[in-house]
């Protein structure tokens, strides 16, 4: 009876594993994001969105071609339920690239940086309205200070902190999309990139048509970085998209502290960005709330992985 507990509970590890990988790793690489995008701050962020969006449906054409997946991503259109929270994905995760790519090449990294610190904190809101969890008493807390946070930041910079706010908007709700969808990884992003593809060639041309294309002006080895960005946007979606697909919301908010504590270091250390008295405040009331949101989690996993391995014990008795 042990032995088959232990080989009920051995089955599902590997799996946990292998997201629990997938996710640190997408969310290394989009640490390090800020030090590719300021090698490219010779173009504009609608043309850079533009070129990433062709780029990364290049790729994962490659991919599925590959891999011989065409027959998955028909059937995922063909379905209406996991069709459409992907292309609503689509949109999300490109509103969130362009705001990302327009707030490295100004200047904003520490703000992005706050944007991806509050996700996890917006991922538990995203669970009580839309899916109808209930929250305890810390994870409230956490909420509460955080808003304070936004709040003070808010009142320092006579306005919202606009970047960090459209950063955590788009991407928690992405998350919720691909959560939804629960769509393999790359005929997922092969559904997310076509649907927005079209918006991106018009935008390409237009700005060819107008003069404006910049892309090719810079050497060889500029073009390069711009063709690169499909790739290196494609791996991370698509490392996250398998994690997403194998491990908890709760781990997954866990890892997004990954990013933004490098792009923060990047911010800070690397662009030399100011960082206020009222800023440091306002971190530091985010990291609070972040600190106690992790706690209530870590331990509540624990107390649910006691229970869960207690009962699947009794069932084998």
């Amino acid at each position: 009876m042990d032995a088959a507990v232990g080989r009920a509970y051995a089955d599902a590890v590997p799996e946990q594993r292998r997201g629990f990988t997938y996710g640190f790793t997408a969310y290394l690489i989009w640490g390090l994001f800020p030090l590719y995008w300021k090698l490219l701050d010779h173009s504009g962020a609608v043309e850079l969105l533009a070129h990433r969006i062709l780029w990364s449906l290049i790729t994962i054409a490659i991919l599925v071609a590959v891999l011989r997946k065409f027959g998955r991503v028909k059937a995922l259109l063909a379905e209406p339920r996991r069709r459409w929270p992907l292309i609503a994905a689509a949109f999300l995760i490109s509103v969130n690239w362009g705001t990302y790519i327009w707030a490295v090449g100004h200047g904003h990294v520490v703000e992005t940086s706050l944007g991806y610190f509050i996700t996890p904190l917006f991922t538990v809101l995203l669970g009580v309205f839309v899916l109808k969890e209930q929250l305890r008493p810390m994870q409230w807390t956490a909420l509460g200070i955080a808003f304070v946070a936004v709040l003070g930041l808010a009142i320092e910079n006579g306005k919202p902190p606009w970047v960090a706010i459209i950063l955590t908007l788009s991407f928690g709700c992405y998350g919720l999309a691909k959560k939804q969808a629960g769509a393999g990884a790359i005929e997922g992003m092969a559904v997310e990139s076509g649907t927005v593809a079209p918006l991106a060639i018009v935008a390409i041309v237009v700005l060819g048509l107008q003069g404006h294309a910049t892309v090719t002006h810079h050497g060889t080895a500029y073009l390069i970085l711009v063709l690169l960005t499909g790739p290196i946007t494609a791996v991370p979606l698509l490392l996250f998209g398998a994690a997403a697909t194998r491990i908890s919301m709760t781990t997954l908010g866990l890892l997004n502290y990954i990013a933004p504590i490098m792009q923060f270091i990047c911010g800070l250390l690397i662009f030399h960005e100011q960082m206020t008295s009222m800023r440091w405040a306002g971190f530091g009331l985010v990291w609070v709330a972040l600190a106690l949101f992790t706690f209530d989690s870590m331990h509540t996993r624990r107390r649910t992985l006691a229970l869960e391995r207690a009962a699947l014990t009794a069932s084998a008795i």
